[in-house]
Parts: C-alpha cells; structure tokens; sequence
C-alpha cells in the first residue's frame, strides 16, 4: 500500500497548489512582480479553468489512488481523505478560502504535519502509534515555516489584496520572529523526544541540519520591510530545509528501529 499513500499524497499536495494557483490569481494575489506563484496564470500560459479542472482532477486522482487502501483498512481512510481534499480545496478556494483570514500557517501545520504523516501510517499499517504522531510535530513546524517565509516576502502584495495572513497581522519583525520559531522549534522538540527517551538517540540525527536553518534564519532576519526581493528564495531555503531534516528523521527512525 505504500506507492499508493505516497502517490495519494503528492497528487493531493498537487490539485491544492493548482487550486491554490487559480483561486490566487483570481483574488488579484498572484500579479506582474510577486514572487508566490507558479506563474504560468500571471505569464498567460496557461487558461484559469484549465489550472482549476487540473486541480479537481488531482483531487479525482486521489481517491482512486486511495481506493485499494480503502479497502484494506476501511472507512478511517475516506475520513482521512476527505478531511485532507476539503483542506487542501478551502485553503483558498470558495466559500472558506481559510489562507486569506491568517489561517494558513495553523491549519498548513495541521494538514501537512499531523494529519500527512499519521495519515500515511495508518494507511500502510492500519494501526494507530503514539511515537508517529509526535514525530509528527516538528515536520508540521518545518511546513508552516515554508509558509511564513511566503507570507513575510508578500506582506505588501497581500496587503494589496485585502488577504490577511499572521505575517501580515504581525508585521515585518512579527513575521521573522514568527518564522524563527517555527524553524527553531523543530530542533528544540526532536532534541526533547530523545533527551526524554521516547526515541533513540538516532533521532538527533536532524540536527545535523542546524547549520542550514541558521543561515536561513540570517537570510530572514536580514531582510528589510517592503523588500520582497530580500526573500525572493526563502520559500525554497524552507523548502529545502523541511526536506532534508525529514529525510534524516526519517533515517534517524529506521536505523534507531534497526539497531534497538
């Protein structure tokens, strides 16, 4: 069942950013300029409605490729899914469009965090775990920090656009002192897990990764108000930060299971 989970996943993730896509274009968000999008609505490469029915088509995709796991482990899954499909559709779209009343990071946190990685696990192993659920926690801290780094960058275009995000709500030092903790707090809870002894000491492993969020951290913290260009790629840097301290968590897990 796992090609099934993994794919399910990244088609979802997939129909949300197209969704997200459209719906920001729509709402004036995504402009000649900005930094958050794709671009191909902004450039006219592609039709809106072509990037919404794309959107809805991954979200079809999703629940086909979630069908076997349904019937594996039954109507747990199609609770999973749905919560995931509705979230994924009303982070900006009709009638919620939660992202644009500074709700995206806490349900961004939720969604890709908590929700992804039990979701995943029950869906491979039918079971609930205690461990995965905490474990779940500083990957959901990475993922929000992805978005705080958006939203810092965008403070003006958002404002712009009537969108309220936390950034926005906090203001330019808010917002980097926001995205801070969310980046540090990853570390602060794998180190807790460990010192606690509810994991091996493997998974310290992340820490490693330090280094890569300090300079990030700098990059941030550097950046100056109504300078979207000094976070031009500081999306990306999250992104590439979240991706990495999950591989080695991920590692941290298995060699820890395999060594105990």
């Amino acid at each position: 069942l796992l090609p099934f989970a993994i794919l399910g996943g990244l088609v979802l993730h997939a129909g949300t950013n197209l969704i997200n896509d459209y719906y920001d274009y729509k709402k004036g968000v995504d402009v000649e300029g900005s930094f958050g999008s794709s671009g191909v609505l902004v450039s006219q490469l592609l039709p809106p409605k072509s990037v919404l029915r794309a959107g809805f088509l991954c979200f079809a995709l999703t629940a086909l490729l979630g069908a076997p796991i349904v019937a594996v482990h039954g109507w747990p899954i199609v609770l999973l899914g749905a919560i995931g499909v509705l979230g994924g559709y009303l982070y900006t779209g009709r009638p919620v469009a939660y992202k644009y009343l500074a709700l995206g990071d806490a349900l961004v946190f939720t969604l890709m965090g908590p929700l992804m990685v039990i979701g995943g696990y029950l869906a491979v192993t039918g079971t609930w775990n205690n461990g995965v659920l905490l474990l779940s926690l500083p990957i959901g801290s990475l993922v929000a920090a992805i978005l705080a780094a958006n939203n810092l960058r965008d403070i003006d275009h958002d404002g712009q656009a009537g969108v309220a995000t936390v950034a926005r709500l906090l203001g330019h030092r808010g917002g980097q002192i926001w995205y801070a903790l969310l980046v540090l707090s990853a570390y602060v809870m794998v180190a807790a897990f460990a010192i606690a002894g509810l994991f091996s000491y493997w998974t310290l492993l992340p820490l490693v990764t330090l280094p890569i969020a300090l300079k990030n951290l700098v990059t941030v913290f550097r950046s100056r108000p109504s300078e979207a260009k000094d976070l031009a790629t500081a999306d990306v840097m999250s992104a590439q930060l979240h991706l990495l301290f999950g591989v080695l968590l991920t590692v941290g897990v298995v060699v820890g299971a395999l060594t105990a």
